[in-house]
């Protein structure tokens, strides 16, 4: 998920803007360090392609090509240190919807308002329409976000992590 976050963020931009920080509330920054440092598997304020393959083999993937971790450095116009993460995310945030926007849109599938809609039902949805989903998509969509024993996908929770990128605390 993190090679995903890195690799669909916008392009323009890349520069450490000091305005960044205030583009977060304290607490989000606060879960961007911990991450930061998570993936700085080395210490050394920066993040390079070995820290990123040893990230993504503690992660299970082990076969990560050197052409992907060079692309996903390259992404950023220097060195990535704390302020250029913070920048990727936010230029990556800029254009998402806010919450309430996304949760409309799905309230739109489900008329009865019961907060979940049919694993099912979503996945034909993620399948067939617009940017359509690949099976590996739905494979990861659903270990992110397991319907419930009926069958049914929490789209609230869904439209928090598109948001805020984690899960909400119940």
């Amino acid at each position: 998920m993190l090679k995903n976050l890195l690799c669909r963020r916008a392009a323009a931009g890349e520069g450490g803007s000091s305005n960044v920080f205030s583009m977060f509330e304290q607490s989000q920054i606060q879960e961007y360090k911990e991450a930061f440092t998570i993936i700085d598997q080395n210490r050394d304020g920066i993040i390079s392609k070995d820290d990123l393959r040893d990230v993504l083999a503690s992660m299970g993937q082990l076969n990560v090509k050197n052409e992907e971790l060079e692309a996903m450095v390259k992404e950023a116009s220097g060195p990535i240190n704390f302020t250029v993460f913070l920048t990727m995310f936010g230029e990556k945030l800029k254009g998402a919807d806010p919450e309430d926007v996304i949760l409309s849109a799905f309230k739109v599938l489900d008329p009865e308002g019961t907060g979940t809609i049919k694993k099912e039902f979503l996945q034909e949805l993620l399948t067939t329409q617009c940017d359509r989903f690949s099976p590996e998509d739905v494979k990861n969509m659903w270990a992110a976000f397991p319907p419930d024993v009926a069958g049914n996908v929490d789209y609230k929770n869904i439209c928090y992590v598109i948001t805020h990128g984690e899960e909400k605390e119940e």
